[in-house]
C-alpha cells in the first residue's frame, strides 16, 4: 500500500546490496541533499527567480523558519521560496527519472530545464515527481518552488498550536528506474497467532507489462534464514503472493523481530528493478471497556508525543536526530508514541520498528472544522498518502483521523457537527478500505466518538481544569462511557529551574507561605493560568498520574504531552515566548525533572535522581524540614545528608510521592551535600546520584537590582547570568519577571532557540536567567546588558581571553 521508494536508509542499503549481487551498478535512489542554492523571494514564475542575484548556499533538509518562528517578533514567514541545483543524469534508453521528496511544506512545484514537471499540495507526506520528459543526459537544472503561505484549503489549520514550517524539510532523492518498475509493495498479515502468520504481498508495477515480465519474492526471517522464495507472472500490472509463516518470530515492544523482503521485477532472466522492505508479525486487540492486548498479552501503553522540530533547526532535522529522539523516548521506558499532529519523517517509523515503539499515526486534520469540496479532496488524498507510505510498518497500530477537528472553523459552518460527522465517516470508511487490519482513532471530538474505533477525550486533570488527584475518577468515567478509551495528552508546563517550597497541592490548593503566620489554603481554579509553572508541581502531577495508570487493571494507556518543548505562534506571553513548555525535555533535548519521573516508572535501566539538579539554591526558616524526593526504579534507596544516612526506604507503587522514596531533610545553613544510593532486590548497589544545595535561613527582601555574572564554557562561548538581588545582595528566589538581554558589542547572543539559555527574552527561574554569548573573532571585549520594566539596565564587560 505504500510507494516502494518511500523507504528509509535501511531500504537503500539493502537495495544497493541486492544490486551488487545481481550485477546491477545503477543505484535506484541517490540522495541529493547537498549543495543547493536558496532564494527567499516569492516569485511566481521561474524567470524572476533565476534572474535574482540573492541566492545563498544551503543543504537539505532546510526550513526558512528555523529562527524567525521563535524570535521575539510577532509572526513568522509564511510565503514562497525557491531552491535550485544542477543534477547530473546519465540517461540511457528505457530509463525513467523521479524526484522523491520525503516531505516538503506545504505546496511544491518542480521545474526541470525550464519546464514544469509537476507538483504536490500538502505537507508532511512523501511524494514523487516524474521528470523523465524534461530530463536530458548530463547536467539538469532543477528548480523548486515551495510555499507555506496561508491556505485554508490545506490541513493542518492555520490556527493550530504549532508552527507550519516552510521548506524542503526532509531528504530529497533522485530515483532512477526502468520504463516498467515496481511502484508499490504492500505487505499484509491478516491473521497472526503464535503458531502461524498468514501473509499477503501485493506488488504493483508502473509501466507497460510484457508477457516476459515476472516478479520474484524472497523473504528472510530475523535470523537471516530464507523462509519463502517464489516467482510469479505479472497479471494486469500486479503480482500477488500468499504464504503462511509457521511459528513466526513475533514483533513485540520488548523484542521487535523484523522480517526482510526482497522483490525483483524480471524480464526473462534480466533484473529490471528491485526493492527491499521489512515487516513484522503481531496482532493487536482493544478490549471493549478494557485494556489493550499485543500478541495475546495485556500491554499498558506507556506513551508520549513528538513534534518534529528542534532548537535552531526548526523542522529540518537530519536522520540521526530523528533516531536520537526515538531512542531517548525508548530509553525513558515508553512503548508508545503519538506522532502529533502529522505524519513524520520515514526515519521515525524505521526507528519505531527497530526499537519496539507502537505508533499512533495522525492525519494533520488539526482544528479548522470541515471545509469545502476542494478541502475535502485534499484531506482525503493526504489520508491516502499517509496510509500508503506507512502501511508496512509493524509499529503503526492506529490511524488517527485528527485532533480537535471542530475547533476554530476556517469555513462557514465548518464546526457543524452534522457536516463534520458526515466527512469523518467518509475518512473512517476510507481508512478501513485502505487498511482493514488496523484501527482508527481521533482525539477531542466528542460527537464523533462513536464513528472511530478508539477515542480519546480531553482530560487535563490538574492543569486546564480540576486537580490531579481527580485523575482516577476521570479515567473511570471515560472507561464506562466509551467502548475503546485511550487517553491522549496530559501534563502541564514547567519552566526549567523554577521551583517553589510551597507547590500547589494535588487538591488544587496553595499552601501558606512558611515565612508567615499559618492561614487557610487558597484554591487555584486554573493552574495553567494561575499556577507558577514550577518543575516540582509538574513532577508531582506526573507522579500521581503514573501512580494511577500503572495500577489500573482495565486501562489501555495514555500518552503524556509532549516529549520536548516546541514552538507555537499562539503563546507569545509564555515564560519563553512562543514556546509550549510542556515537554519532558527542553527544546534542545536536555531532560527536565519530569523526565526522571517517567523513567522511574517505566525504565529497566537502573538509576537514581535527586529532585532537583536545577534547585540548588534554597531558603527557609531554621528547623523547618524540607521533603526531598528521589526518583528511581531501584528496589530501595538510601539518602545521605553531609555524610549521615537518613535511612534506607523501599520503593512502593502504593506510596506518594516518588513511590515512597522521600525524606524530611533539615538543611544546615550553607552548603549541604546530598547523596543517594540505589539498591536492587538483593541489596546490591546499582546506582548513585549526588548534588549540593546551598541553603539560607534568611528570607530575601524585594529585588533591588539585577546583577550580571559570567562563566567561560568549554566551546569558547560565555554563559551570562542575570540574578535578582535584594538590598543585602541575597538572591530573590521568588522573582519570576521577564528580563531582556542584549549584546552591545564584541559578539552576539545565541537567541531565538526557545531554550533556557538561548532566549533573549525570558522569565526568571528562582530569580535567575542566563543566555549564551558568542564572542566575535578578534574582539577584545564583550559588552552585555540586561533590563526590564523595573530595572533600567545592568551592564557587564568581559575582557576576552581571560577567566572570571
Amino acid at each position: 500500500m505504500r510507494k516502494a521508494i518511500g523507504r528509509s536508509y535501511w531500504l537503500v542499503v539493502c537495495l544497493m546490496l541486492l544490486q551488487v549481487l545481481s550485477g546491477q551498478s545503477q543505484e535506484r535512489l541517490i540522495n541529493i541533499n547537498e549543495s543547493w542554492q536558496y532564494l527567499e523571494k516569492d516569485y511566481i514564475h521561474p524567470d524572476g527567480a533565476l534572474s535574482d542575484e540573492g541566492w545563498i548556499n544551503v543543504d537539505l533538509p532546510h526550513t526558512w523558519n528555523a529562527q524567525d518562528a521563535t524570535d521575539v517578533v510577532p509572526g513568522y514567514r509564511r510565503n514562497a521560496s525557491w531552491y535550485r541545483k544542477s543534477v547530473s543524469i546519465q540517461q540511457t534508453e528505457g530509463k525513467r527519472y523521479f524526484l522523491y521528496f520525503e516531505g516538503s511544506n506545504m505546496v511544491t512545484k518542480v521545474y526541470v530545464n525550464g519546464q514544469e514537471a509537476g507538483g504536490h499540495v500538502g505537507g508532511y507526506v512523501g511524494f514523487e515527481i516524474e521528470i523523465t520528459d524534461q530530463a536530458r543526459k548530463g547536467a539538469n537544472d532543477i528548480l523548486i518552488r515551495v510555499d507555506n503561505s496561508y491556505n485554508k484549503q490545506l490541513i493542518p489549520s492555520n490556527q493550530s498550536d504549532f508552527f507550519l514550517f516552510g521548506g524542503i524539510t526532509r531528504d530529497l532523492w533522485l530515483k532512477t528506474v526502468s520504463s516498467t518498475f515496481i511502484e508499490d509493495v504492500t505487505i499484509s498479515t491478516p491473521e497472526v497467532s503464535a503458531s502461524e502468520g498468514k501473509t499477503r504481498v501485493l506488488v504493483e508495477l508502473d509501466g507497460i507489462s510484457a508477457r516476459s515480465h515476472s516478479v520474484s519474492l524472497r523473504v528472510q526471517d530475523p535470523s537471516g534464514k530464507v523462509v519463502f522464495s517464489k516467482a510469479v507472472a505479472v497479471e494486469d500490472g500486479q503480482a500477488t503472493f500468499n504464504f503462511t509463516e509457521d511459528n513466526p518470530a513475533l514483533w513485540d515492544v520488548n523484542n521487535p523481530q523484523l522480517y526482510a523482503v526482497q522483490v525483483a521485477l524480471l524480464d526473462g532472466k534480466k533484473v529490471k528493478d528491485q526493492v527491499s522492505d521489512r515487516y513484522g508479525y503481531r496482532w493487536i486487540e482493544f478490549k471493549k471497556h478494557g485494556p489493550f492486548y499485543l500478541n495475546g498479552r495485556r500491554l499498558l501503553l506507556r506513551g508520549t508525543h513528538r513534534h518534529e522540530e528542534f532548537a535552531g533547526l526548526g523542522a529540518a532535522l537530519p536522520n540521526k536526530m530523528h533516531w536520537a529522539d526515538m531512542k531517548a523516548i525508548k530509553d525513558m521506558g515508553a512503548n508508545f508514541v503519538r506522532l502529533g499532529h502529522y505524519p513524520q519523517d520515514p526515519e521515525v517509523y524505521k526507528a519505531c520498528d527497530e526499537l519496539g515503539i507502537l505508533v499512533w499515526d495522525e492525519l494533520p486534520w488539526c482544528r479548522g472544522g470541515v471545509g469545502d469540496e476542494v478541502w475535502k479532496a485534499n484531506t482525503k488524498r493526504l489520508l491516502t498518502e499517509m496510509i500508503d507510505q506507512d502501511y508496512n510498518h509493524p509499529s503503526v497500530i492506529l490511524w488517527s483521523l485528527g485532533n480537535e477537528v471542530y475547533w476554530l472553523p476556517e469555513f462557514e459552518n465548518g464546526d457543524d457537527p452534522e457536516r463534520i460527522n458526515e466527512f469523518l465517516t467518509e475518512l473512517n470508511d476510507l481508512a478501513h478500505e485502505l487498511d482493514p487490519y488496523r484501527k482508527t482513532s481521533i482525539r477531542k471530538y466528542y460527537e464523533g466518538a462513536g464513528i472511530v474505533d478508539v477515542f480519546s477525550p480531553s482530560i487535563w486533570s490538574g492543569w486546564y481544569s480540576g486537580t490531579y488527584k481527580n485523575y482516577e475518577k476521570a479515567l473511570n468515567k471515560s472507561l464506562d462511557k466509551y467502548d475503546h478509551f485511550i487517553h491522549m495528552e496530559y501534563g502541564g508546563s514547567s519552566h526549567v529551574g523554577r521551583h517553589t517550597e510551597s507547590p500547589i497541592t494535588g487538591d488544587g490548593e496553595l499552601n501558606p507561605n512558611e515565612w508567615e503566620e499559618p492561614i487557610n489554603q487558597v484554591a487555584v481554579a486554573n493552574i495553567a493560568q494561575n499556577g507558577d509553572w514550577s518543575e516540582n508541581y509538574i513532577v508531582d502531577l506526573f507522579d500521581w498520574h503514573l501512580r494511577i495508570s500503572e495500577r489500573h487493571p482495565d486501562f489501555i494507556g495514555n500518552a503524556q504531552w509532549a516529549f520536548r518543548d516546541f514552538g507555537t505562534p499562539l503563546r507569545p506571553e509564555n515564560d519563553i515566548p512562543y514556546m509550549n513548555q510542556k515537554g519532558l525535555q527542553d527544546r534542545a533535548g536536555n531532560p527536565k525533572d519530569a523526565y526522571y519521573v517517567f523513567k522511574s516508572y517505566w525504565s529497566d535501566q537502573p538509576f537514581v535522581y535527586i529532585e532537583s539538579h536545577t534547585w540548588t539554591e534554597r531558603s527557609g526558616p531554621e528547623e523547618l524540614a524540607r521533603n526531598v524526593s528521589v526518583y528511581s526504579n531501584a528496589a530501595a534507596a538510601e539518602l545521605y545528608l553531609n555524610g549521615q544516612s537518613l535511612g534506607r526506604k523501599q520503593r512502593s507503587l502504593e506510596q506518594f510521592p516518588a513511590c515512597g522514596l522521600n525524606w524530611d531533610v533539615y538543611f544546615i545553613e550553607g552548603a549541604n551535600k546530598l547523596k543517594v544510593t540505589g539498591y536492587d532486590k538483593e541489596g546490591n548497589e546499582v546506582a548513585q546520584d549526588q548534588l549540593t544545595v546551598n541553603y539560607t535561613y534568611s528570607k530575601a527582601g524585594s529585588p533591588e537590582e539585577l546583577s550580571l555574572s559570567y562563566q567561560l564554557l568549554d566551546n569558547g562561548h560565555y554563559l551570562v547570568s542575570a540574578t535578582a538581588l535584594d538590598a543585602n545582595k541575597q538572591r530573590v528566589l521568588d522573582y519570576e519577571e521577564k528580563v531582556y538581554f542584549q549584546c552591545l558589542a564584541g559578539g552576539k547572543l545565541i537567541e531565538n532557540q526557545g531554550t533556557p539559555n538561548g532566549s533573549s527574552v525570558i522569565a526568571m527561574a528562582n530569580g535567575q536567567a542566563s543566555i549564551e554569548v558568542v564572542p566575535a573573532e578578534g574582539a577584545s571585549k564583550l559588552s552585555i546588558t540586561v533590563f526590564n520594566q523595573s530595572f533600567k539596565g545592568t551592564f557587564l564587560e568581559i575582557r576576552l581571553n581571560t577567566t572570571p
